[in-house]
């Protein structure tokens, strides 16, 4: 986790520039993106592997990550996609907003998220096993289910996320 990552204010503004397990340390707010792949009435979900920094076993989008410092984040999502997933494809940023989330072991993620969705177009899925231990679809009513019953079974940025992108994910399949 020796990478930097950026510092924005409340409106995504870079302020500066911290080494990734410092800012979760001091819980300082950064820049984020989360990424769902859908297909049809599908999305994408991965779990976290147990050794992540935060969050480990736990469900999530299909990738999420930071942009790197210089990078430009309609970038930073297509390199992530592939390093996580192992494919890319056609990304639209559809939302974005503030979450904040302090976890059990003092790590506190205070995050500026840029929500993007992008269609599913048939590559080999190939998640990278150092971050991802398993993946699966699940239709958008089944996930919806699973939010309501069982919220403790998916990172904390996924309870916000995921509502934005199901909605651009349902204009899209119903055009």
């Amino acid at each position: 986790m020796n990478e930097t990552i950026i510092l924005v204010d409340i409106n995504d503004r870079e302020i500066g520039t911290m080494e990734k397990l410092k800012a979760h340390e001091e819980g300082k707010l950064h820049r984020a993106f989360s990424i769902f792949i859908y297909n049809k009435n599908q999305i994408l979900l991965q779990k976290r592997q147990t050794g992540k920094y935060h969050s480990g076993g736990l469900w999530t989008n299909t990738c999420c990550s930071h942009p790197r410092v210089g990078e430009v984040l309609g970038e930073a999502v297509h390199r992530r996609l592939v390093e996580e997933i192992g494919f890319d494809t056609e990304l639209t940023e559809v939302n974005h907003f503030i979450y904040r989330a302090v976890f059990p072991n003092g790590l506190t993620e205070y995050e500026y998220d840029h929500v993007w969705i992008g269609e599913y177009q048939g590559d080999p899925i190939v998640p990278n096993p150092e971050e991802i231990a398993e993946t699966r679809w699940v239709t958008i009513d089944e996930l919806e289910t699973e939010l309501i019953e069982h919220p403790e079974e998916f990172t904390a940025w996924f309870i916000t996320a995921a509502p934005k992108a199901l909605e651009a994910i349902r204009e899209r399949i119903s055009d």
